[in-house]
């Protein structure tokens, strides 16, 4: 069974650089890597905040939140 992965980011080129070097690094058979621009999918913003997303970028595995950087609060993308 494949682990669910969950990248929330906003565009900007810290998120697009790190959505990139996660998509090269997470093995595809162990891992379903899912990729949500938040810029983009704002009705999203809830979800990702109720799993513990401060900011952007943040990879969201096995229901821990890894905070990749500071690019933007999810304040800040409301």
């Amino acid at each position: 069974m494949k682990t669910k992965a969950t990248f929330y980011h906003a565009g900007c080129p810290v998120c697009v650089a790190a959505e990139e070097n996660l998509a090269r690094a997470l093995d595809p058979v162990r891992f379903d890597l899912e990729v949500v621009h938040l810029g983009r999918e704002k009705q999203r913003l809830a979800e990702a905040e109720r799993l513990g997303v401060k900011s952007v970028p943040a990879l969201v595995l096995n229901g821990q939140v890894y905070h990749i950087n500071f690019g933007a609060s999810l304040e800040a993308l409301r």
